[in-house]
Protein backbone atom coordinates (compact mmCIF):
# COMPACT_ATOMS: atom_id res chain seq x y z
CA UNK A 1 0.00 0.00 0.00
CA UNK A 2 1.48 3.31 -0.90
CA UNK A 3 2.64 5.28 1.80
CA UNK A 4 0.53 8.65 1.09
CA UNK A 5 -2.55 6.31 0.15
CA UNK A 6 -1.69 5.00 4.36
CA UNK A 7 -1.68 8.52 5.48
CA UNK A 8 -4.38 10.09 3.49
CA UNK A 9 -6.65 7.41 5.00
CA UNK A 10 -5.63 7.50 8.40
CA UNK A 11 -6.38 11.39 8.37
CA UNK A 12 -9.38 10.97 6.46
CA UNK A 13 -10.87 8.16 9.06
CA UNK A 14 -9.14 10.53 11.61
CA UNK A 15 -11.00 13.73 10.46
CA UNK A 16 -14.25 11.89 10.31
CA UNK A 17 -14.52 10.29 13.30
CA UNK A 18 -13.86 13.98 14.84
CA UNK A 19 -16.43 15.19 13.07
CA UNK A 20 -18.86 12.30 14.03
CA UNK A 21 -17.98 12.90 18.00
CA UNK A 22 -17.86 17.13 17.42
CA UNK A 23 -21.35 16.97 16.36
CA UNK A 24 -22.99 14.42 17.47
CA UNK A 25 -21.60 12.47 20.63
CA UNK A 26 -20.71 16.02 22.19
CA UNK A 27 -17.85 13.79 24.45
CA UNK A 28 -14.47 14.52 25.42
CA UNK A 29 -12.57 14.11 22.10
CA UNK A 30 -10.30 11.41 23.27
CA UNK A 31 -13.11 9.39 24.67
CA UNK A 32 -15.55 10.24 22.06
CA UNK A 33 -13.23 8.98 19.44
CA UNK A 34 -12.04 5.99 21.10
CA UNK A 35 -15.56 4.73 20.88
CA UNK A 36 -16.09 5.76 17.62
CA UNK A 37 -12.57 3.98 16.48
CA UNK A 38 -14.13 0.71 17.94
CA UNK A 39 -17.48 0.76 16.61
CA UNK A 40 -15.88 1.49 12.65
CA UNK A 41 -13.22 -1.74 13.45
CA UNK A 42 -16.10 -4.22 14.70
CA UNK A 43 -18.05 -2.96 11.89
CA UNK A 44 -15.11 -3.35 9.41
CA UNK A 45 -15.01 -6.81 10.86
CA UNK A 46 -18.49 -7.73 10.19
CA UNK A 47 -18.40 -6.31 7.17
CA UNK A 48 -15.36 -7.67 5.78
CA UNK A 49 -16.40 -11.35 7.03
CA UNK A 50 -19.40 -10.75 4.48
CA UNK A 51 -18.23 -9.24 1.42
CA UNK A 52 -14.33 -8.76 1.91
CA UNK A 53 -14.27 -6.19 -0.88
CA UNK A 54 -16.62 -3.70 0.80
CA UNK A 55 -14.14 -3.27 3.57
CA UNK A 56 -10.84 -3.68 1.67
CA UNK A 57 -9.55 0.13 2.56
CA UNK A 58 -10.28 0.34 5.82
CA UNK A 59 -8.80 -3.19 6.39
CA UNK A 60 -5.57 -2.72 4.48
CA UNK A 61 -5.30 0.80 6.64
CA UNK A 62 -4.95 -1.24 10.13
CA UNK A 63 -2.78 -3.78 8.21
CA UNK A 64 -0.26 -1.40 6.50
CA UNK A 65 -0.07 1.20 9.32
CA UNK A 66 3.66 -0.72 11.33
CA UNK A 67 2.04 0.50 15.14
CA UNK A 68 4.59 -0.32 17.09
CA UNK A 69 7.11 1.78 14.95
CA UNK A 70 4.93 4.41 14.50
CA UNK A 71 4.20 5.31 17.66
CA UNK A 72 7.72 4.73 19.33
CA UNK A 73 9.95 6.16 16.52
CA UNK A 74 7.72 8.86 14.72
CA UNK A 75 4.52 10.18 16.98
CA UNK A 76 6.10 9.66 20.53
CA UNK A 77 9.04 12.47 20.19
CA UNK A 78 6.09 15.37 18.84
CA UNK A 79 3.75 14.31 21.29
CA UNK A 80 5.86 14.10 24.36
CA UNK A 81 7.28 17.14 23.42
CA UNK A 82 4.16 19.23 22.94
CA UNK A 83 3.12 17.54 26.14
CA UNK A 84 6.26 19.31 28.16
CA UNK A 85 6.65 21.89 26.27
CA UNK A 86 2.62 23.32 27.73
CA UNK A 87 3.21 21.81 31.36
CA UNK A 88 3.73 24.90 34.14
CA UNK A 89 6.99 24.75 35.19
CA UNK A 90 6.47 26.54 38.48
CA UNK A 91 3.10 24.33 39.44
CA UNK A 92 5.76 20.84 38.13
CA UNK A 93 8.79 22.45 40.60
CA UNK A 94 6.17 22.56 43.42
CA UNK A 95 5.02 19.30 42.98
CA UNK A 96 8.58 17.49 42.35
CA UNK A 97 8.66 15.18 45.11
CA UNK A 98 5.24 13.28 44.35
CA UNK A 99 6.03 13.23 40.59
CA UNK A 100 9.45 11.75 41.20
CA UNK A 101 8.06 9.38 43.43
CA UNK A 102 5.34 8.07 41.58
CA UNK A 103 7.30 8.24 38.40
CA UNK A 104 10.05 5.67 39.58
CA UNK A 105 9.27 3.54 43.02
CA UNK A 106 5.51 3.97 42.05
CA UNK A 107 6.18 2.23 38.81
CA UNK A 108 8.44 -0.37 39.98
CA UNK A 109 5.55 -1.38 42.81
CA UNK A 110 2.82 -1.53 40.49
CA UNK A 111 5.21 -3.70 38.47
CA UNK A 112 5.51 -6.31 41.01
CA UNK A 113 1.90 -6.01 42.36
CA UNK A 114 0.66 -6.55 39.51
CA UNK A 115 3.10 -9.66 38.87
CA UNK A 116 2.59 -11.40 41.78
CA UNK A 117 -1.99 -10.68 41.58
CA UNK A 118 -1.88 -11.98 38.11
CA UNK A 119 0.21 -14.94 38.40
CA UNK A 120 -1.91 -16.23 41.17
CA UNK A 121 -5.39 -14.86 40.18
CA UNK A 122 -5.50 -16.03 36.92
CA UNK A 123 -4.59 -19.92 37.61
CA UNK A 124 -8.44 -19.70 39.37
CA UNK A 125 -9.48 -19.77 35.49
CA UNK A 126 -7.33 -22.19 34.60
CA UNK A 127 -4.66 -19.81 32.44
CA UNK A 128 -1.04 -20.36 33.41
CA UNK A 129 1.53 -17.71 33.08
CA UNK A 130 5.32 -17.84 34.00
CA UNK A 131 6.06 -15.76 36.81
CA UNK A 132 8.55 -13.22 34.66
CA UNK A 133 5.97 -13.06 31.86
CA UNK A 134 3.51 -11.74 34.59
CA UNK A 135 5.98 -9.06 35.50
CA UNK A 136 6.52 -8.05 31.80
CA UNK A 137 2.76 -7.68 31.64
CA UNK A 138 3.53 -5.12 34.74
CA UNK A 139 5.87 -3.45 33.13
CA UNK A 140 4.16 -3.06 30.61
CA UNK A 141 1.12 -1.63 31.79
CA UNK A 142 1.93 0.35 34.87
CA UNK A 143 3.37 3.74 33.62
CA UNK A 144 0.97 5.99 32.51
CA UNK A 145 0.62 7.03 29.11
CA UNK A 146 0.89 11.22 28.66
CA UNK A 147 -0.56 11.24 25.49
CA UNK A 148 -3.42 10.03 27.02
CA UNK A 149 -3.48 11.24 30.03
CA UNK A 150 -3.16 15.21 29.01
CA UNK A 151 -6.43 14.39 26.95
CA UNK A 152 -8.32 12.93 29.68
CA UNK A 153 -7.24 15.48 32.28
CA UNK A 154 -8.01 18.34 30.35
CA UNK A 155 -11.63 18.03 30.54
CA UNK A 156 -11.50 16.49 33.84
CA UNK A 157 -12.54 18.87 37.40
CA UNK A 158 -8.81 17.18 38.56
CA UNK A 159 -8.18 19.57 41.36
CA UNK A 160 -4.74 21.57 40.17
CA UNK A 161 -2.30 20.50 42.20
CA UNK A 162 -3.25 16.32 41.31
CA UNK A 163 -3.65 17.15 37.53
CA UNK A 164 -0.17 18.83 37.90
CA UNK A 165 0.94 15.61 39.79
CA UNK A 166 -0.56 13.37 37.18
CA UNK A 167 0.93 15.34 34.05
CA UNK A 168 4.17 15.05 35.50
CA UNK A 169 4.50 11.92 36.96
CA UNK A 170 3.14 10.48 33.41
CA UNK A 171 5.67 12.41 31.56
CA UNK A 172 8.47 10.88 33.46
CA UNK A 173 7.36 7.23 34.17
CA UNK A 174 8.46 6.26 30.80
CA UNK A 175 12.28 5.93 31.67
CA UNK A 176 11.88 3.46 34.54
CA UNK A 177 8.94 1.70 32.96
CA UNK A 178 11.35 0.83 29.36
CA UNK A 179 14.28 -0.09 31.67
CA UNK A 180 11.99 -2.81 33.55
CA UNK A 181 10.57 -3.91 29.80
CA UNK A 182 13.96 -3.93 28.49
CA UNK A 183 15.58 -6.08 31.92
CA UNK A 184 12.41 -8.66 32.14
CA UNK A 185 12.80 -9.26 28.62
CA UNK A 186 16.09 -9.89 28.65
CA UNK A 187 14.92 -12.21 31.43
CA UNK A 188 12.29 -14.36 29.53
CA UNK A 189 15.41 -15.15 27.15
CA UNK A 190 18.28 -15.91 29.00
CA UNK A 191 16.64 -17.13 32.45
CA UNK A 192 17.17 -15.71 35.95
CA UNK A 193 20.26 -17.56 36.45
CA UNK A 194 22.29 -15.52 33.53
CA UNK A 195 20.47 -12.14 34.18
CA UNK A 196 23.59 -9.32 34.82
CA UNK A 197 22.31 -6.59 36.99
CA UNK A 198 25.45 -5.00 37.00
CA UNK A 199 24.55 -4.69 32.96
CA UNK A 200 20.94 -3.57 34.66
CA UNK A 201 21.72 -0.74 36.30
CA UNK A 202 24.49 0.98 33.69
CA UNK A 203 21.57 0.26 31.16
CA UNK A 204 19.38 2.19 33.07
CA UNK A 205 22.01 4.43 34.19
CA UNK A 206 22.71 5.54 30.75
CA UNK A 207 18.98 5.21 29.44
CA UNK A 208 18.00 7.81 32.11
CA UNK A 209 20.35 10.13 32.81
CA UNK A 210 21.34 9.99 29.30
CA UNK A 211 18.97 11.01 28.22
CA UNK A 212 17.92 13.83 30.67
CA UNK A 213 21.44 15.50 29.58
CA UNK A 214 20.95 15.34 26.23
CA UNK A 215 17.63 16.87 26.50
CA UNK A 216 18.83 19.61 28.55
CA UNK A 217 21.98 20.51 26.55
CA UNK A 218 19.79 20.95 23.67
CA UNK A 219 16.54 22.17 25.08
CA UNK A 220 18.73 25.25 26.03
CA UNK A 221 20.24 25.56 22.86
CA UNK A 222 16.94 25.52 21.14
CA UNK A 223 15.71 28.35 24.07
CA UNK A 224 18.57 30.21 23.25
CA UNK A 225 18.26 30.21 19.51
CA UNK A 226 14.37 31.29 19.11
CA UNK A 227 14.70 33.75 22.20
CA UNK A 228 17.72 35.71 19.38
CA UNK A 229 15.45 35.99 16.77
CA UNK A 230 12.17 37.50 15.55
CA UNK A 231 10.96 35.43 12.28
CA UNK A 232 8.03 33.47 14.03
CA UNK A 233 8.57 30.43 10.92
CA UNK A 234 12.01 30.38 11.84
CA UNK A 235 11.17 30.08 15.50
CA UNK A 236 8.64 27.29 14.69
CA UNK A 237 11.52 25.32 12.39
CA UNK A 238 13.97 25.92 15.31
CA UNK A 239 11.30 23.94 17.59
CA UNK A 240 10.74 20.88 15.32
CA UNK A 241 14.37 20.39 14.42
CA UNK A 242 14.74 20.10 18.41
CA UNK A 243 12.27 17.13 18.73
CA UNK A 244 13.91 15.57 15.48
CA UNK A 245 17.36 16.16 16.65
CA UNK A 246 17.16 14.37 20.51
CA UNK A 247 15.00 11.68 18.90
CA UNK A 248 17.74 10.67 16.48
CA UNK A 249 20.67 11.21 18.39
CA UNK A 250 19.22 9.53 21.58
CA UNK A 251 18.47 6.28 19.16
CA UNK A 252 22.30 6.47 18.08
CA UNK A 253 23.46 7.05 21.89
CA UNK A 254 21.13 4.02 23.51
CA UNK A 255 19.60 7.13 25.91
CA UNK A 256 15.94 7.34 26.49
CA UNK A 257 14.43 9.21 23.99
CA UNK A 258 10.86 9.93 26.16
CA UNK A 259 13.33 11.22 28.97
CA UNK A 260 15.30 13.18 26.81
CA UNK A 261 12.35 14.83 24.67
CA UNK A 262 10.50 15.35 27.64
CA UNK A 263 13.36 17.44 29.17
CA UNK A 264 13.94 19.53 26.11
CA UNK A 265 10.32 20.50 25.85
CA UNK A 266 10.37 21.42 29.59
CA UNK A 267 13.43 23.66 29.24
CA UNK A 268 12.39 25.01 25.69
CA UNK A 269 8.75 25.91 27.10
CA UNK A 270 9.46 26.60 30.63
CA UNK A 271 10.91 30.40 30.13
CA UNK A 272 9.49 32.68 27.88
CA UNK A 273 11.10 33.56 24.30
CA UNK A 274 8.92 37.10 24.57
CA UNK A 275 11.06 40.20 23.84
CA UNK A 276 9.57 43.67 22.93
CA UNK A 277 9.65 42.81 19.17
CA UNK A 278 7.89 39.08 19.09
CA UNK A 279 5.00 39.95 22.35
CA UNK A 280 3.17 36.72 21.25
CA UNK A 281 5.73 34.40 20.01
CA UNK A 282 5.89 32.06 22.54
CA UNK A 283 2.00 32.02 22.91
CA UNK A 284 1.60 31.58 19.54
CA UNK A 285 4.55 28.63 19.82
CA UNK A 286 2.48 27.08 23.05
CA UNK A 287 -0.95 27.05 20.65
CA UNK A 288 1.18 25.45 17.36
CA UNK A 289 2.55 22.82 19.24
CA UNK A 290 -0.89 22.28 21.33
CA UNK A 291 -2.47 22.25 17.83
CA UNK A 292 0.10 19.22 16.81
CA UNK A 293 -0.62 17.37 20.49
CA UNK A 294 -4.37 17.34 19.42
CA UNK A 295 -4.03 16.32 15.62
CA UNK A 296 -1.21 13.51 16.46
CA UNK A 297 -3.30 12.55 19.80
CA UNK A 298 -6.44 11.91 17.32
CA UNK A 299 -4.89 10.18 15.07
CA UNK A 300 -3.02 7.98 17.82
CA UNK A 301 -6.65 6.96 19.12
CA UNK A 302 -8.05 6.33 15.52
CA UNK A 303 -5.12 3.90 15.13
CA UNK A 304 -5.14 2.08 18.82
CA UNK A 305 -9.55 1.26 17.45
CA UNK A 306 -8.08 0.05 14.17
CA UNK A 307 -5.52 -2.54 16.04
CA UNK A 308 -8.80 -4.63 16.98
CA UNK A 309 -8.69 -5.48 13.30
CA UNK A 310 -5.35 -6.95 13.55
CA UNK A 311 -6.35 -8.95 16.83
CA UNK A 312 -8.54 -11.61 15.50
CA UNK A 313 -7.76 -13.73 18.71
CA UNK A 314 -8.62 -10.95 21.07
CA UNK A 315 -12.02 -12.68 21.52
CA UNK A 316 -10.37 -15.88 23.16
CA UNK A 317 -8.95 -13.10 26.02
CA UNK A 318 -12.53 -11.57 27.75
CA UNK A 319 -11.89 -13.63 30.78
CA UNK A 320 -7.97 -12.68 31.40
CA UNK A 321 -8.78 -9.21 30.15
CA UNK A 322 -11.06 -8.48 32.75
CA UNK A 323 -8.68 -9.89 35.48
CA UNK A 324 -6.23 -7.89 33.68
CA UNK A 325 -8.04 -4.54 34.08
CA UNK A 326 -8.83 -5.28 38.25
CA UNK A 327 -5.30 -5.89 38.73
CA UNK A 328 -3.76 -3.14 37.56
CA UNK A 329 -6.25 -0.77 38.89
CA UNK A 330 -5.24 -2.37 42.61
CA UNK A 331 -1.67 -2.36 41.91
CA UNK A 332 -1.93 1.47 40.98
CA UNK A 333 -4.35 1.68 44.40
CA UNK A 334 -0.98 0.42 45.95
CA UNK A 335 1.58 1.81 44.03
CA UNK A 336 -0.08 5.40 45.77
CA UNK A 337 -1.24 4.41 49.08
CA UNK A 338 2.01 2.17 50.24
CA UNK A 339 4.79 5.65 49.46
CA UNK A 340 2.11 7.80 50.90
CA UNK A 341 1.76 5.79 54.31
CA UNK A 342 5.27 6.63 54.66
CA UNK A 343 5.78 9.65 53.31
CA UNK A 344 2.71 11.74 53.93
CA UNK A 345 3.96 14.54 55.67
CA UNK A 346 6.62 15.31 52.89
CA UNK A 347 4.28 14.87 50.30
CA UNK A 348 1.64 16.73 51.67
CA UNK A 349 -0.84 14.67 50.06
CA UNK A 350 -4.23 13.18 51.71
CA UNK A 351 -6.01 9.86 51.48
CA UNK A 352 -8.44 10.94 49.65
CA UNK A 353 -5.98 11.71 46.81
CA UNK A 354 -5.28 7.82 46.30
CA UNK A 355 -8.51 6.91 44.52
CA UNK A 356 -8.17 9.69 42.26
CA UNK A 357 -5.08 9.48 41.24
CA UNK A 358 -5.69 6.13 40.72
CA UNK A 359 -8.57 6.10 38.39
CA UNK A 360 -6.83 9.38 36.39
CA UNK A 361 -3.88 6.60 35.54
CA UNK A 362 -4.76 5.85 31.98
CA UNK A 363 -2.84 3.55 29.50
CA UNK A 364 -2.61 4.39 26.03
CA UNK A 365 -0.38 3.96 22.84
CA UNK A 366 2.73 3.14 24.38
CA UNK A 367 0.93 0.44 25.94
CA UNK A 368 -0.04 -0.84 22.87
CA UNK A 369 3.25 -0.18 20.75
CA UNK A 370 5.83 -2.16 23.22
CA UNK A 371 3.44 -5.11 23.41
CA UNK A 372 2.83 -5.07 19.85
CA UNK A 373 7.03 -5.37 20.02
CA UNK A 374 7.15 -8.39 22.08
CA UNK A 375 9.13 -11.09 20.38
CA UNK A 376 7.10 -14.45 19.20
CA UNK A 377 5.94 -16.70 22.53
CA UNK A 378 3.21 -18.58 23.51
CA UNK A 379 2.16 -15.63 25.97
CA UNK A 380 2.68 -12.74 23.32
CA UNK A 381 -1.39 -12.83 22.39
CA UNK A 382 -2.28 -13.35 26.18
CA UNK A 383 -0.21 -10.15 26.85
CA UNK A 384 -1.21 -8.07 23.59
CA UNK A 385 -4.72 -9.06 24.33
CA UNK A 386 -5.11 -7.77 27.68
CA UNK A 387 -3.25 -4.77 26.87
CA UNK A 388 -5.47 -3.69 24.71
CA UNK A 389 -8.27 -4.35 27.37
CA UNK A 390 -6.76 -2.55 29.61
CA UNK A 391 -6.19 0.84 27.29
CA UNK A 392 -9.72 0.79 26.18
CA UNK A 393 -10.91 0.48 29.61
CA UNK A 394 -8.54 2.95 30.79
CA UNK A 395 -9.65 5.44 28.09
CA UNK A 396 -13.24 4.96 27.84
CA UNK A 397 -14.37 3.86 31.19
CA UNK A 398 -11.69 5.96 33.21
CA UNK A 399 -12.50 9.32 31.52
CA UNK A 400 -15.97 8.84 31.42
CA UNK A 401 -16.20 8.33 34.99
CA UNK A 402 -12.85 10.26 36.41
CA UNK A 403 -15.30 13.43 37.54
CA UNK A 404 -17.50 11.45 39.48
CA UNK A 405 -14.52 9.89 41.49
CA UNK A 406 -13.40 13.31 41.60
CA UNK A 407 -16.71 14.37 42.88
CA UNK A 408 -17.47 11.36 45.68
CA UNK A 409 -13.96 11.75 46.95
CA UNK A 410 -14.25 15.33 47.78
CA UNK A 411 -17.78 14.83 49.52
CA UNK A 412 -16.01 11.60 51.48
CA UNK A 413 -13.20 14.63 52.37
CA UNK A 414 -16.16 17.13 53.56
Amino acid sequence: MHLFLVIALLVIVSALYSYLNARFLKLPGTIGIMALAICGSVLTIVVDNLDPNAAKYLTMLAKNINFSSTVLNIMLGFLLFASAFNVNVRKLKREVRPVLLLSTLGVIISTAIFGILLYYVVRLVDVKIPYVYCLLFGALVSPTDPVAVGAIIRSSKLPSNLSTIISGESLFNDGIGLVLFITLLEVTRTGYENIDFGHAVLLFVREVFGGVALGAATGLLAYRLMFSIKDFQTIVMVSLALVMANSLIAEMLDFSIPLSVVTAGLLAGGRSINADNKEHSHEALEKFWELIDEMLNTMLIVMIGLQMINLPYIKNYWITGAIGIAVIIIARWVSIALPMTFLRRSLNMSYSNVSILTWAGVRGGITIALALALPASPYRHFILSGSYFIVIFSIIVQGLTLNRVINAAYREKA
